[in-house]
């Protein structure tokens, strides 16, 4: 008399608004946030300030930043290139400039992202491949070794450079994911 009934077992639906990109940017910030809870848990603080400031440290600090110029530059010829693109580079330009500005040490915030990457205009843009997706490829790649070369750099930094080195790893290394990702329809 009775008929027994069953529901097949489905997965929830998933939210229909979360993306690729949210979760990207949610693993990054999860990343920041564990450095900067890290932070707390130091040694003496008058050590890594004098460590800090050492011409070794200096010189790494001066050298990333230089890296992260060079990278800005690379963002500068391909929207110059393909200015369809802007849109899209935009926040990641400015996040490579403010990585530039923290590396530095300086705020540049009255001048803006643009001061920061002035250059002479008899000195050459970097090459930009045509196609569209090509230039994206060669800036993801870009982006991926910058990301590697910050990850290297942490073996010799001070401490407080190397928690700022690593989220600019991380950053790097979401950019290049972001980059590689097709145009969603």
């Amino acid at each position: 008399m009775f008929r027994e009934f069953t529901m097949p077992l489905r997965p929830p639906p998933a939210a229909p608004d979360l993306r690729r990109r949210s979760l990207v940017t949610a693993a990054v910030l999860s990343a920041s946030g564990a450095s900067l809870l890290v932070s707390g848990c130091s040694g003496d603080g008058e050590d890594q300030d004098a460590a800090e400031h050492t011409p070794e440290a200096e010189r790494l600090r001066a050298a990333e930043a230089g890296r992260r110029r060079t990278l800005l530059e690379r963002y500068d010829a391909t929207v110059a290139a393909h200015a369809p693109l802007a849109a899209r580079l935009k926040p990641l330009r400015t996040a490579v400039a403010r990585q530039a500005e923290a590396l530095d040490g300086k705020s540049r915030r009255g001048r803006g992202g643009a001061a920061a990457s002035a250059r002479p205009e008899k000195e050459k843009r970097p090459e930009v491949p045509a196609k569209e997706k090509d230039a994206l490829a060669a800036l993801a790649e870009e982006e991926r070794q910058a990301a590697d070369r910050h990850t290297a750099a942490l073996a010799g930094a001070p401490p407080e450079l190397a928690r700022l080195l690593a989220s600019v790893a991380a950053a790097g290394a979401a950019h290049a994911y972001l980059l590689g990702e097709k145009e969603e329809a």
